[in-house]
């Protein structure tokens, strides 16, 4: 028995097919499925789910790259939206700096060559520092919702690390957080798991070039990650370049468990005992 903690199953990509895809899901094992709320509107499609699926579970929240999207007083209606009974945590929220605002503007080649900050470059900053700044708002809003309510909390991280980190630590011992989709080192590993929370793999440790994952996930204490797809995205090892979908938890989980050399039935055990107890599904 498999537990998929992260899927995007609002996403298009599943409309027209989810019977069949949570059927395929059931035949290999993965038994129940989190889907993960990236801004209001889809989260409200995630509930929606949970209400028609007995297998499926909802986290709500906004994504930090869809922050600049939604109104600024949003935590009201995330309120309410986590008041549902099928809501498992709130979620994705994080911060992301992957793709910056300053990226749409272009630089006088002519003024980078003198090392002197065109108008453009301070145009840069200003956005990028109020798009971080909104993002890190958001970020704190929603940890707050999470410790109101006694919900725990899904992060997304990417290229955030330390600023990520500042913004966590003041709760700890408030709540506790999963940084999904895991794939940095065993040492920030570890200081995730220092301050109580979890990580969580995805179908990347079927990767070739994903050596800092595979060892995370064999270095690691057993009871402290999870498992999941992040589908439609990141489908493993032979559906690489494919859509991903909940049945795959599975690839994950066999990867997982033949890199400690452990039995598939142990790794499920001890990741669907984590993911029970982190999200206080029944």
């Amino acid at each position: 028995m498999l537990i998929d903690t992260h899927a995007h199953l609002d996403y298009p990509d599943f409309q027209q097919d989810l019977d069949e895809v949570l059927a395929r899901a059931a035949n290999e094992g993965v038994t129940r499925v989190i889907t993960i709320g990236t801004g209001l509107d889809s989260s409200a499609r995630a509930i929606a789910l949970a209400e028609k699926y007995p297998q499926v579970y909802a986290v709500v929240g906004v994504h930090p790259t869809n922050v600049l999207e939604e109104e600024a007083d949003f935590l009201p209606a995330l309120r309410e939206l986590a008041r549902h009974p099928k809501v498992a945590a709130i979620g994705e929220t994080g911060l992301d700096y992957h793709h910056l605002p300053s990226e749409t503007l272009q630089t006088s080649p002519a003024l980078a060559a003198l090392q002197a900050e065109s108008p453009e470059d301070a145009q840069a900053a200003v956005m990028d520092g109020a798009y971080k700044s909104a993002q890190a708002d958001a970020f704190r809003a929603q940890l707050d919702l999470a410790v109101e309510l006694g919900l725990n909390v899904v992060i997304h991280q990417r290229d955030a690390w330390d600023d990520t980190l500042d913004l966590l630590k003041p709760y700890t011992g408030k709540v506790r957080g999963v940084y999904h989709c895991f794939g940095n080192f065993p040492d920030q590993a570890r200081q995730i798991l220092d301050l109580g929370h979890l990580v969580s793999f995805t179908g990347i440790v079927t990767f070739k070039n994903a050596g800092l994952a595979r060892e995370c996930a064999v270095t690691l204490p057993l009871d402290k990650f999870m498992v999941e797809t992040d589908c439609p995205y990141l489908a493993p090892v032979p559906f690489r370049g494919k859509r991903c979908e909940p049945a795959h938890t599975r690839l994950v989980a066999e990867k997982i468990a033949a890199e400690r050399g452990i039995s598939l039935q142990d790794l499920a055990s001890a990741t669907t005992q984590t993911a029970e107890g982190f999200f206080r599904l029944k």
